[in-house]
């Protein structure tokens, strides 16, 4: 019998607002069953306000150091000292390991073919066209297609994206599609025309006036309005001033919303490969005022949970500020020129720092300065070769919104530099548990991290029906003798079991994942026996002929702790 395929969304089981799903209640009567399996909403717990911070450590000559332990590394929230109660090493070598198919089932034909290795490292390149000049965006253009020409490997998948949203291409190895969509993409620019307006008047001026109420640059601004014609007056001139100074900011502000949201989504995009996950950020930068340095730090927050790289490119290469200004300063005297320059520098600096943050914020490279883009794809298409992450509660957190500075430090290491987020915005309001129960399974779940705390076999199975139609079956054994059970007033040993069960097809792509629970009620009698033979389940997959990941995740509610692992299977 064929046996029928199933959309994989239906097998993608996840928490929605206002749904809940019934426990299974269980009477103390010994004759009610002592496991019993069923289905449910992906639910795990997880610590309340954890703040994560990845650390990059380099030696001299600018390598990673991947030998620091955990009592090596001190961190400080708003100069007071912190608990360090996560500490992982991410390696950017690391690979799925293949597991081979096994036989157990009399039913499945099991084979294991070789095949080409599984996608493990994702790249998306995120174009800032909103704020790049077209010379700046082709050359970077040409440079990312040279690079991914000369670079791209079998296990590499790349996404192309652009802030504007017009030119979008997803996770693919096809190095033609990747050619055409960059050569597509165009300057889309919403910003002011500067040789037609009067006062000319650049986002970081803006926002000096306008959010900082600056008087010398209001005033600046008001000189530059009487020199060209607009004013008579100076409180015309002023006037005039600050309402383009609002015009200005309002679409700035605008754009940079819209930039800091498909960097987001490009986050979340990410967060569902099972892999190796880096952004490249190709931008002339963009000016993030007071009103989005909460979203930016989102942004970051994100990208850190979800185990994402932000690296970013600086498209303007080395850039040079003309002395005493450039052709649209002829009106001006030598020294209303100079000050325009300077303000001109000062705004190409304002507008890069959003690069050098985020890159800093999360782990990742900027690349700034130099010409050669090339080199820069090369540095920014790779991430560290080892990266702390230091996570600690932060103690009687106000939810407030406030911004809390972080600084970490190494002890008794002389010569090293360490790159680490600068800080983090508390949150507005307490989570839920169910949401911290939704982002706790997405992160284990699109984690490429193998997790032990408990032993774990998996093994996979297939059985092709006809040519088109495969059934998978991914089989998990779990070891409970290293479980904590719970004594409950029924007199038994109760626990449950998450199982997870995912299948990402070659190229990341999720294609189905389902949960099961596994309520376990042991008698005291018969508490041995079922703790030795321990506990299996199996599910199953409607696929197609293929490549696939799968990825295992287990964990246990008493104890908390969990297991992960990855396979890989390769049907004809």
């Amino acid at each position: 019998m064929i046996p029928r395929r199933t959309s994989a969304a239906l097998f993608f089981v996840c928490v929605m607002p206002g749904f809940s799903q019934a426990p299974v209640t269980q009477t103390a009567s010994d004759k009610s069953p002592e496991i019993v399996s069923h289905d449910a909403p992906a639910t795990f717990n997880t610590k309340v306000n954890l703040v994560s911070v990845p650390v990059v450590v380099r030696d001299k000559s600018g390598h990673a150091i991947g030998t620091l332990k955990k009592e090596d590394f001190q961190l400080f929230d708003k100069g007071k000292p912190q608990v360090i109660s996560r500490f992982t090493i991410e390696k950017a070598d690391g690979r799925v390991v293949p597991l081979e198919v096994t036989a157990t089932d009399p039913d499945l034909d099991a084979k294991k073919v070789d095949g080409p290795p599984p996608a493990s490292r994702f790249v998306a390149y995120l174009f800032d066209d909103m704020h790049t000049t077209f010379g700046d965006l082709a050359q970077a253009r040409a440079a990312a297609v040279k690079y991914l020409a000369e670079s791209m490997k079998a296990a590499d998948r790349a996404a192309v994206y652009t802030t504007s949203g017009q030119n979008a291409l997803d996770f693919t190895d096809d190095r033609e599609k990747l050619q055409e969509t960059m050569n597509r993409i165009l300057p889309r620019s919403r910003q002011f025309n500067s040789s037609a307006q009067c006062p000319d008047i650049s986002d970081y001026m803006a926002d000096l006036i306008f959010n900082k109420n600056d008087p010398t640059a209001l005033g600046f601004a008001a000189r530059e309005a009487m020199a060209c014609g607009a004013a008579s007056t100076m409180t015309m001139a002023q006037s005039m001033a600050q309402s383009m100074a609002s015009q200005v900011l309002n679409v700035a502000d605008a754009d940079t919303q819209i930039s800091l949201a498909v960097l987001k989504a490009t986050v979340q995009r990410l967060s569902a490969m099972p892999g190796q996950r880096t952004i490249v950020l190709v931008s002339s930068g963009f000016l993030v005022t007071i009103n989005h340095l909460g979203d930016e730090s989102e942004t970051m927050d994100r990208a850190i949970r979800a185990n994402v790289t932000i690296n970013t490119l600086d498209a303007r290469g080395l850039y040079a500020i003309v002395p005493g200004g450039d052709a649209s300063t002829a009106n001006l005297s030598i020294a209303a020129a100079t000050t325009k320059a300077r303000y001109q520098s000062e705004a190409a600096l304002a507008q890069s720092d959003v690069l050098g943050e985020l890159a800093e914020g999360t782990g990742g490279t900027f690349f700034h300065n130099n010409n050669d883009l090339q080199e820069g794809f090369r540095r920014t298409g790779a991430t560290p070769e080892f990266m702390y992450l230091l996570g600690f509660s932060p103690q009687n957190l106000k939810f407030d919104g406030s911004f809390h500075a972080l600084k970490v430090t190494a002890k008794d290491t002389k010569g090293v530099t360490l790159q680490a987020r600068r800080g983090y915005y508390a949150p507005k309001h307490s989570t839920t548990p169910a949401e911290d129960a939704k982002e706790e399974i997405r992160v284990a779940l699109f984690s490429r991290e193998e997790m032990t705390d408990i032993p774990v076999e998996l093994h996979t199975q297939f059985f092709k029906s006809t040519e088109q139609n495969a059934k998978l079956s991914v089989l998990a054994h779990v070891d409970l003798k290293h479980i904590r059970f719970r004594k409950a007033a029924d007199g038994r040993n109760h626990n449950t079991l998450s199982i997870v069960s995912a299948v990402f097809d070659r190229n990341g792509i999720l294609v189905g994942a389902i949960q099961k629970d596994i309520d376990m009620r042991f008698k005291e009698e018969t508490f041995g026996a079922r703790i030795g033979a321990g506990v299996a389940m199996k599910t199953s997959f409607d696929i197609t002929p293929g490549s696939y990941i799968v990825r295992l995740v287990v964990r246990d509610s008493e104890g908390q702790t969990m297991a992960a692992r990855n396979g890989v299977v390769e049907i004809p």
